[in-house]
This record gives C-alpha cells, sequence and structure tokens, in this order.
C-alpha cells in the first residue's frame, strides 16, 4: 500500500457504508472478505454513515442481506454522534427532534427528554416524512431560541426510485426562514471521526478511513489526523480526485484491494 503505511502500525479501521460496502441493497465485490478480514486480524473497526434514520440494530440487518457480517456495535451513526455530542455539552437536556428511529432512540438513550415546549435544542435528520408542521414548528422553536443542530449537511441520498431530499436540504429551508444556521455533526465534520475514535479507544497516527467521497469522507478524516483510502465504487471518481486541493493518502478500486492489506497487517503484528 506504499505511503499509507508510512512506516506506522495500522491498529484501526474506520470505513464508510454507501459506495464503499454497499449500492442501495446490494453488496459490493469483495466487501464481505474486507469485514471478514477486519474481524480476523482482532483490530478495532468502525462502519460509519451520515445517514440518521436507522438504527445499528437496523442498519446491522440490511448489511447482513447483503450477505456482510457486521456486528451491532460496530456501526457508528451520524444520529449517535449528535446523541453523545449533546449528552456532553448538555446533559440531561431537552429537544425537539425531526427524525426517525435511529436519532430518536439515540436521544432517548443519552437521557434527553424530546419535547416541543421550550427545548434546548432543535434537532434534525432524515425522514421519509418531513411534514409542513414539523418543519413549521422547528422554525418556531428556533426563533424562540432553540440552538439549531443537524445529524448532517447532505443534501440529497439515493433510493431505487432516484435522489431523496436529505437533511442538508430542509435545514437549508429551516436556516432560510430562521437566518440561523445550523451546526452539523455528520461528515465532513471531523468530530465524527473524532468520536468514532473515541468510541474505539483509538489513535488518529495508527487509524485508517475508507470513503468514496472526497468531500465528505477524505477531508474529514484528513482533518482527524487519519490516513485515508479513497475507493473508486461511490460518489468520486479517478478524474475528480485533481479537482481537489487535497488528496488522500491511496486511491484504490475497491475495499476487495484491501483485504490483502489487512491480512498482511495482521501477519505482521503477530
Amino acid at each position: 500500500m506504499g505511503s499509507m503505511t508510512d512506516h506506522r502500525p495500522v491498529e484501526t479501521w474506520l470505513t464508510d457504508m454507501d459506495g464503499v460496502l454497499v449500492h442501495e441493497e446490494d453488496a459490493i465485490a469483495g466487501a464481505a472478505e474486507f469485514v471478514t478480514a477486519l474481524k480476523e486480524s482482532g483490530r478495532g473497526f468502525l462502519v460509519l454513515t451520515n445517514n440518521s434514520i436507522f438504527t445499528p440494530r437496523d442498519l446491522r440487518a440490511r448489511l447482513l442481506r447483503s450477505g456482510i457480517d457486521v456486528p451491532e456495535e460496530a456501526i457508528w451513526t451520524s444520529a449517535l454522534a449528535t446523541a453523545q455530542f449533546l449528552a456532553e455539552q448538555r446533559p440531561g437536556g431537552s429537544a425537539y427532534v425531526v427524525g426517525e428511529a435511529g436519532l430518536t432512540t439515540a436521544m432517548h438513550d443519552v437521557g434527553y427528554v424530546m419535547t416541543d415546549r421550550d427545548p434546548d435544542y432543535v434537532v434534525l435528520g432524515e425522514t421519509r416524512t418531513y411534514s409542513f408542521e414539523a418543519i413549521t414548528r422547528a422554525i418556531r422553536l428556533i426563533e424562540k431560541g432553540a440552538r439549531f443542530i443537524a445529524t448532517n449537511p447532505d443534501p440529497s441520498g439515493p433510493s431505487p426510485a432516484g435522489t431523496l431530499p436529505a437533511t442538508g436540504s430542509v435545514a437549508a429551508l429551516i436556516s432560510t426562514a430562521t437566518g440561523r444556521q445550523p451546526y452539523y455533526i455528520g461528515k465532513p465534520n471531523p468530530l465524527m471521526m473524532r468520536s468514532a475514535l473515541n468510541r474505539l479507544d483509538a489513535h488518529s497516527e495508527t487509524t485508517i478511513m475508507v470513503g468514496d467521497r472526497m468531500d465528505t469522507d477524505i477531508i474529514s478524516g484528513l482533518e482527524a489526523g487519519l490516513r485515508t483510502v479513497l475507493v473508486l465504487t461511490g460518489s468520486t471518481n479517478r478524474e475528480q480526485v485533481e479537482h481537489f486541493p487535497y488528496r488522500p493518502s491511496r486511491i484504490v478500486d475497491s475495499v476487495a484491494d484491501l483485504v490483502r492489506f489487512v491480512a498482511h497487517e495482521d501477519s505482521q503484528r503477530h
């Protein structure tokens, strides 16, 4: 893997999910073998996603249907990172939440009260059922002083039928109405990477981030001090890499190209 090893051991892996391990419900070739190699190596790893709709249990089931066996505790979502951030900022606080089970469960698990009466925060995540009433309520609560948090800035997401509006698009609507910008927790905020590292008790200098997007995965990994690998099975193609003012540590066709590297690092370790 050339410069990626940089004479430093690799003790921890972080990897994006969509575009790296799966396309919708279909596994990307080599993804199952890559996860198996990570598990057999004994190294810590997390699968990251900006999507805040699903709980880790939901996502484990989705990956399993695709033939990829990821333990529930090895899945880290922007919803979990958001809940953790708010629990550290204002323990036992309250929030008006616009989102689905992934976000509401995470908020509940850190002891937050969900209310539409003078909440500390308005927390926005993805949902397939954005309602005008819920968005209006969020706008009015922010105008009254609630702090505005969003799980991620992604403007759109994929579906079998085509593009769907995602958190960033609805956040822009609310921001236009209120004049208030949210604080985004998910990628490209390196806070997402830091929270993942903390969950694994890992160090940035011995961790590699694998992603398919230069403008989220690679930049957040870079800013968090990680070595980065861009796979060409998702959003960013090889020609587009040259348009960015930063580069990944390595570019590979897919995670299939990382299986031997994980196994080699494992043999070096032992």
